[in-house]
């Protein structure tokens, strides 16, 4: 992506008044941020429907000017600048409605890998809750050893999961409330900076981004729609880890909790996710795994089944052969691939699962079917 591409992409996230979910209509119709910011006066012909008002606030020079800052900022520090149209951007993120318009990362994690999971939980850990994070993913491990863990790099369940996956060989990914110019809380920093070299630092905010509460509220969609499923380790009756459980459902992705005792705080949170429906029980990695069908046997002998709908049309043949080639697709890897906009690929998706050619799995992973 060119440079001044990704100027007005970091641009559009500064202009007062457009938060992520109109920055990312403006982008899906529009095409790019070059186009939305140079055509500013013919947006109404590009995208109808669009306000005065909302023309009006593109007419922003200090949102342009703190970009090409930014710009230098990451060029110098070697960030990567993901925006919605990058391959590098999160599929599974790039699926909600409210996604970032621009990620700043730092990092050798692929943030597109096929099994990703965050694990949230509350500040005052308890040592029930510290053991939980390092049993889980030394099980997780003798399965799943490809697995990314996210979190959010604060104190308690978030950065004893981020420990633990480094022990355990995983990748980790911090999920940061403020810009890559500093790391919160600096407790943390030296954990940070394993995590560069096994996982890396994830941001939708500039530098010199304070920590504000509210940073965090926002900051909790990502851990979220960045992974397959939502892991609550401990969590009191109220707490970051339940709304980042709540967008997960928001999201139609899985969420689990660990059970604990009626009388223990830290646990009622995850008892009351449990008891309302709202998240799965589970008690070790196994449990997990099966949940998520991620232990399928003999995925290299599978035999799919093609030839029983010989009569598939030619945009539903593309995504079948694309599926032929891959163990599991994310929804938008198949749009980029088959060239074929979200919107449709999503009445073709149902019509090849009506017909029994797919599955659709938890975290959004489509599957061709086995004869058996």
């Amino acid at each position: 992506m060119n440079e001044e591409e990704i100027i007005y992409s970091i641009a559009l996230t500064q202009v007062p008044g457009i938060g992520s979910v109109w920055g990312k209509n403006l982008l899906t119709t529009i095409g790019n941020a070059t186009t939305v910011f140079r055509e500013r006066e013919n947006l109404q012909k590009l995208m109808p429907g669009i306000t005065p008002r909302l023309i009006d606030l593109l007419n922003c020079p200090d949102a342009i000017k703190r970009a090409e800052q930014e710009y230098k900022f990451i060029e110098k520090n070697h960030i990567q600048c993901l925006t919605l149209n990058s391959e590098q951007y999160p599929s599974r993120l790039c699926e909600c409605d409210d996604a970032p318009i621009v990620l700043y990362y730092k990092g050798n994690a692929d943030l597109n890998s096929s099994h990703i999971i965050n694990m949230v939980g509350t500040r005052h850990a308890t040592d029930y809750g510290k053991q939980l994070c390092i049993d889980f993913l030394k099980e997780l491990r003798n399965t799943c050893p490809d697995t990314i863990v996210v979190s959010g790099l604060a104190y308690g369940i978030d950065i004893h999961a981020h420990r633990s996956a480094l022990t355990h060989g995983f990748s980790t990914i911090g999920v940061l409330a403020h810009g890559l110019d500093r790391i919160y809380p600096s407790a943390h920093r030296d954990t940070a900076i394993k995590m560069l070299d096994q996982g890396g630092l994830l941001t939708e905010y500039i530098s010199g981004t304070n920590p504000d509460k509210y940073n965090f509220v926002s900051r909790n969609r990502i851990v979220a729609g960045i992974s397959d499923a939502t892991i609550v380790v401990e969590s009191a009756e109220k707490g970051g880890s339940l709304i980042t459980a709540s967008i997960a459902e928001s999201y139609n992705r899985d969420c689990f909790a660990f059970p604990g005792r009626s009388t223990d705080e830290v646990s009622k949170g995850c008892n009351q996710l449990i008891r309302d429906n709202k998240a799965s029980l589970i008690q070790s990695a196994e449990d997990f795994i099966q949940f998520m069908q991620w232990n399928s046997s003999n995925k290299a002998s599978r035999h799919i089944q093609f030839e029983i709908f010989p009569d598939l049309s030619e945009e539903e043949q593309a995504i079948i052969d694309i599926l032929k080639k891959n163990e599991s697709t994310q929804i938008n890897t198949l749009s980029v691939e088959s060239n074929i906009p979200i919107h449709r690929i999503n009445a073709l998706l149902l019509d090849l699962e009506i017909k029994g050619m797919i599955q659709i799995f938890a975290g959004g992973k489509i599957q061709a079917k086995t004869r058996f």
